[in-house]
């Protein structure tokens, strides 16, 4: 781990850092620092050993929260209550990505493994700390984050609870979306089929349906573009117990309910004394920019 800087706010220290993560041969889909994590980590005052969360940003294009800032507000009001926090920068977001734009292509793929890479590396990162309590370690991820948070919950068992927000419907569930079979017959229905199949592996419901004995809290908003209420009863239904759900009068950003609900949810799970209430209302509101008019 490399320390680019450090900033202290009242006894927290929060480091601009550097780690390396493994690459496989995708890594060439996704850019020259696939491997190359730009994160936050929010350390609090004492010794520890203190509970931890993994915040994962959301990936919403005209958004200047689309980065490791998006959580940093709320995990320095979890550093008063003794959360020690790592909040990644997507891989889409790296220096050097070129987006490809083209519809089902293997760069986005090759960007969800590497994502998922990158996370678990960082609980390595935790691990290896004396004052990180591994027992106690979650996982907060929106949208883009919600995805990979998907994944992982069926993959390493080292994270006791998950906070999925707006983001990781399995495929059964999409293909309910009233927008699938007008996308899938834009590409092509043989051509969509064939893709869908042969990365059929990388459908979030193998993985939320064995997230167990890890808890679910997922975070769903009224307001979405593709999404209908009944999708999220569909994703609720597939991941394994404990779970919870709550959809939100709220765009895809969601809104403070859930913020002060999330951060009951860590509480509840890492078992640390939940923040002052004023701190937590007086997190600032996540923006909902416009959607791009080529995602209408």
């Amino acid at each position: 781990m490399l320390r680019a800087g450090v900033e202290e706010r009242e006894g927290i220290k929060i480091y601009d850092i550097r780690y390396i993560a493994p690459v496989g041969d995708r890594a060439s889909l996704v850019g020259p620092n696939a491997g190359v994590v730009t994160a936050y980590l929010v350390v609090p005052a004492g010794k520890g050993p203190f509970p931890a969360a993994i915040y994962c940003h959301w990936c919403m294009p005209g958004s200047e929260k689309k980065n490791r800032t998006e959580f940093l507000d709320e995990a320095i009001v979890l550093a008063h209550s003794g959360v020690m926090s790592l909040l990644l920068d997507h891989v889409t977001v790296h220096p050097g990505f070129v987006e490809d734009k083209s519809p089902q292509n293997e760069q986005q793929v090759a960007v969800d493994v590497q994502q998922d890479i990158n996370i678990r590396r960082g609980a390595d990162l935790l691990a290896a700390r004396a004052d990180v309590d591994l027992k106690r370690l979650a996982y907060v991820g929106h949208s883009c984050g919600a995805g990979a948070g998907a994944f992982l919950s069926g993959i390493d068992k080292r994270f006791k609870s998950f906070v999925l927000m707006a983001g990781g419907w399995p495929d059964d569930t999409f293909k309910k979306s009233p927008m699938y079979e007008q996308y899938r017959q834009k590409i092509g229905a043989e051509k969509f089929d064939a893709f869908q199949a042969e990365h059929a592996w990388g459908d979030t419901g193998k993985y939320v349906s064995h997230a167990a004995p890890a808890a679910v809290f997922l975070q769903f908003a009224s307001d979405e573009q593709f999404v209908t209420p009944e999708m999220d009863k569909d994703y609720f239904a597939a991941v394994s117990e404990p779970k919870r759900m709550k959809i939100y009068k709220a765009p895809h950003a969601l809104n403070a309910d859930a913020t002060r609900d999330r951060i009951a949810f860590l509480a509840e799970q890492l078992s640390f004394k939940a923040p002052d209430p004023k701190a937590v209302a007086g997190l600032p509101a996540l923006v909902q920019p416009p959607w791009p008019k080529d995602a209408q």
